[in-house]
């Protein structure tokens, strides 16, 4: 298989300058503001996503290295497979988080309910459009009775590099 190389199109800003204390899903940052800066090469890319009001950002967890495939996730104390989860230390370090968009001044998008590190390098943006993202969903596995604590539950060290 080729292997594949990616270009981060810019950085998301955020208040988070550091793992720990950091909310672990966008449910758990509402309020949260921030700021994704696209490089200017890209900025033509967001001529019309000021009509939306979510997107949907793909990002690299630039400070994971390593993974495991059983770890324990911010949810949950039992050992879960790592694909079962949201972990951020993963094969490809890839994350995903869907944003309010707030506004747009050139190559700068303001956000609400942002997760993620501050700096965090911006690999691609999509619009969120629920008849396309968000099916009915009948099971979410072994987080059925975990995910509505994600306003509670903040990151700790338990996903840094060791």
């Amino acid at each position: 298989m080729k292997s594949i190389t990616l270009q981060p199109i810019g950085t998301i800003h955020t208040p988070f300058k550091d793992l720990e204390g950091m909310p672990i899903q966008p449910s758990g940052a509402v309020g949260v503001v921030g700021r994704v800066v696209v490089n200017d090469d890209y900025a033509e890319g967001l001529n019309d996503i000021d009509g939306f009001s979510h997107i949907i950002l793909i990002y690299q967890f630039h400070h994971s290295e390593g993974f495991n495939l059983t770890v324990k996730p911010f949810l949950d104390n039992h050992p879960r497979g790592l694909f079962a989860t949201r972990a951020p230390r993963r094969p490809n370090p890839i994350g995903l988080s869907v944003v309010a968009l707030t506004g747009r001044n050139g190559n700068v998008l303001h956000v609400r309910g942002i997760d993620v590190l501050d700096g965090t390098p911006l690999l691609d943006i999509k619009p969120f459009v629920p008849a396309f993202d968000a099916p009915t969903v009948t099971a979410v596995g072994w987080l059925a009775d975990k995910a509505q604590h994600t306003d509670r539950v903040k990151a700790d060290d338990r996903f840094k590099t060791p």
